[in-house]
Protein backbone atom coordinates (compact mmCIF):
# COMPACT_ATOMS: atom_id res chain seq x y z
CA UNK A 1 0.00 0.00 0.00
CA UNK A 2 2.87 2.38 0.79
CA UNK A 3 4.35 1.75 -2.66
CA UNK A 4 1.08 2.75 -4.32
CA UNK A 5 0.86 5.98 -2.31
CA UNK A 6 4.54 6.74 -2.99
CA UNK A 7 4.06 6.11 -6.70
CA UNK A 8 1.01 8.36 -6.80
CA UNK A 9 2.86 11.20 -5.02
CA UNK A 10 5.92 10.94 -7.25
CA UNK A 11 3.73 10.82 -10.37
CA UNK A 12 1.78 13.88 -9.22
CA UNK A 13 5.05 15.69 -8.51
CA UNK A 14 6.43 14.88 -11.95
CA UNK A 15 3.15 16.04 -13.49
CA UNK A 16 3.44 19.45 -11.82
CA UNK A 17 7.10 19.76 -12.80
CA UNK A 18 6.18 19.07 -16.44
CA UNK A 19 3.29 21.57 -16.29
CA UNK A 20 5.70 24.18 -14.90
CA UNK A 21 8.18 23.51 -17.69
CA UNK A 22 5.43 23.81 -20.31
CA UNK A 23 4.26 27.06 -18.70
CA UNK A 24 7.80 28.39 -18.77
CA UNK A 25 8.02 27.74 -22.51
CA UNK A 26 4.48 28.61 -23.61
CA UNK A 27 3.48 31.63 -21.54
CA UNK A 28 4.16 34.98 -23.24
CA UNK A 29 5.43 37.33 -20.53
CA UNK A 30 8.15 37.25 -17.90
CA UNK A 31 5.83 37.55 -14.90
CA UNK A 32 3.47 34.79 -16.06
CA UNK A 33 6.41 32.52 -16.82
CA UNK A 34 7.95 33.12 -13.43
CA UNK A 35 4.61 32.55 -11.72
CA UNK A 36 4.10 29.20 -13.42
CA UNK A 37 7.66 28.07 -12.79
CA UNK A 38 7.68 29.17 -9.15
CA UNK A 39 4.42 27.53 -8.15
CA UNK A 40 4.82 24.31 -10.10
CA UNK A 41 8.45 23.79 -9.08
CA UNK A 42 7.68 24.13 -5.40
CA UNK A 43 4.61 21.90 -5.50
CA UNK A 44 6.21 19.33 -7.81
CA UNK A 45 9.35 19.02 -5.73
CA UNK A 46 7.41 18.77 -2.47
CA UNK A 47 5.12 16.05 -3.84
CA UNK A 48 8.07 14.12 -5.25
CA UNK A 49 9.95 14.35 -1.97
CA UNK A 50 6.83 13.31 -0.04
CA UNK A 51 6.58 10.25 -2.27
CA UNK A 52 10.21 9.41 -1.56
CA UNK A 53 9.60 9.79 2.17
CA UNK A 54 6.62 7.42 2.03
CA UNK A 55 8.66 4.93 0.01
CA UNK A 56 11.56 5.04 2.52
CA UNK A 57 9.41 4.67 5.62
CA UNK A 58 10.37 6.12 8.97
CA UNK A 59 14.14 6.23 9.15
CA UNK A 60 17.04 8.67 8.99
CA UNK A 61 16.80 9.03 5.22
CA UNK A 62 13.19 10.22 5.38
CA UNK A 63 14.19 12.73 8.06
CA UNK A 64 16.87 14.11 5.74
CA UNK A 65 14.32 14.32 2.91
CA UNK A 66 11.97 16.20 5.26
CA UNK A 67 14.71 18.72 6.04
CA UNK A 68 15.34 19.20 2.32
CA UNK A 69 11.60 19.68 1.74
CA UNK A 70 11.42 22.30 4.47
CA UNK A 71 14.34 24.16 2.90
CA UNK A 72 12.66 24.05 -0.52
CA UNK A 73 9.38 25.26 1.01
CA UNK A 74 11.20 28.33 2.36
CA UNK A 75 13.72 28.98 -0.42
CA UNK A 76 11.69 28.60 -3.64
CA UNK A 77 8.96 31.18 -2.86
CA UNK A 78 11.59 33.58 -1.51
CA UNK A 79 13.69 33.27 -4.67
CA UNK A 80 10.64 33.71 -6.90
CA UNK A 81 9.57 36.82 -5.00
CA UNK A 82 13.09 38.23 -5.23
CA UNK A 83 13.13 37.73 -9.01
CA UNK A 84 9.72 39.39 -9.33
CA UNK A 85 10.82 42.34 -7.28
CA UNK A 86 14.15 42.76 -9.09
CA UNK A 87 12.43 42.70 -12.49
CA UNK A 88 9.85 45.25 -11.38
CA UNK A 89 12.49 47.56 -9.92
CA UNK A 90 14.52 47.23 -13.12
CA UNK A 91 11.56 48.69 -14.99
CA UNK A 92 9.93 45.61 -16.48
CA UNK A 93 6.24 46.49 -16.36
CA UNK A 94 3.53 43.85 -16.09
CA UNK A 95 1.30 43.42 -19.13
CA UNK A 96 -1.53 45.95 -19.19
CA UNK A 97 0.49 48.61 -17.35
CA UNK A 98 1.82 51.51 -19.42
Amino acid sequence: MANIIAGFLVTAGIFFLIVGAIGLVRLPYFYTRLHAAGLCDTLGLLLTLAGLMVYQGLNLTSLKILIIAMFILLANPTATHTLFRAAYRAGLKPRGEG
